[in-house]
């Protein structure tokens, strides 16, 4: 069977390639596919990534969850850079086929939803369905919390032992222990590099948002989204989301 494998039935491009339904005669219209569905499976990769190194960092691995992480990070890139593709999409060129959008909106992504659940940003506003199959359990930084508390750092219990699904709260005992990991890195070293590279992964997503926020913008201006939604006020409301905050707060006080 493998003698007879081929590089387009391995990759099943014939129903990857078939997957593009143009509902206008619009040639922009392919490319407003293409960007959205690669996005989903650039997604779909990140929630695997993401759900391994949950698992690595509950199990006291964090060494062994830094690739992951990095190649969220990486993936997170790779989707920012696909907004410039996106920009060569005149206001005008997208006005010929939006009307064919109906409700759709990318606000509807159960994937980038899982993505921000998972890492840790949960609720605040987000319009649609605000669960996914991953709400009700610790996200990444509830998980990157617990091992500094198995590290022998006191943390408060609710931080510890939350309701999951609730957002996350800030917490200044959160704070200083990381912190302290900071300020003692020979010490704490693993602990250290796992804090980068969640930043790394919050950097990444607050670069993705900006971009989003300036392409939504250049195409339709402060119009509302499809389907109704918001639009560019909604998206520039997110632009100080964090889903590691005390990660950034720290900084301040070393």
């Amino acid at each position: 069977m493998t003698e007879s494998m081929t590089y387009g039935r391995y990759l099943a491009l014939d129903e990857l390639l078939a997957a593009q339904h143009p509902l206008s005669d619009r040639h922009d219209e392919l490319l407003f596919i293409i960007i959205h569905q690669t996005k989903e499976l650039w997604l779909k990769q990140a929630i695997a990534e993401i759900r391994l190194a949950l698992d690595l960092v509950r199990a006291d691995k964090p060494v062994e969850a830094y690739k992951s992480l990095a190649r969220v990070s990486r993936i997170q890139a790779v989707m920012t850079l696909s907004w410039e593709v996106l920009t060569t999409m005149t206001p005008s060129d997208y006005t010929r086929f939006r009307d064919v959008l109906g409700a759709s909106s990318g606000f509807q992504s159960d994937q980038f939803r899982a993505v921000e659940t998972l890492l840790g940003v949960r609720g605040g506003g987000v319009p649609g369905p605000l669960t996914t199959e991953f709400s009700a359990l610790p996200s990444l930084w509830d998980e990157a919390n617990a091992a500094l508390a198995r590290a022998g750092f006191d943390l408060p219990a609710e931080v510890l032992a939350r309701d999951w699904a609730q957002p996350y709260e800030p917490s200044q005992a959160v704070e200083d222990a990381w912190a302290q990991v900071y300020r003692d890195t020979d010490k704490y070293w693993e602990l250290y590099q796992l804090a980068e590279k969640l930043v790394d992964i919050d950097d990444a997503l607050a670069t993705w948002r900006h971009k989003h926020v300036l392409t939504v913008s250049r195409v339709i201006g402060m119009k509302p989204g499809t389907g109704g939604t918001p639009g560019v006020p909604y998206l520039a409301s997110t632009l100080s989301k964090r889903a590691f905050p005390e990660l950034w707060t720290l900084r301040t006080q070393l």
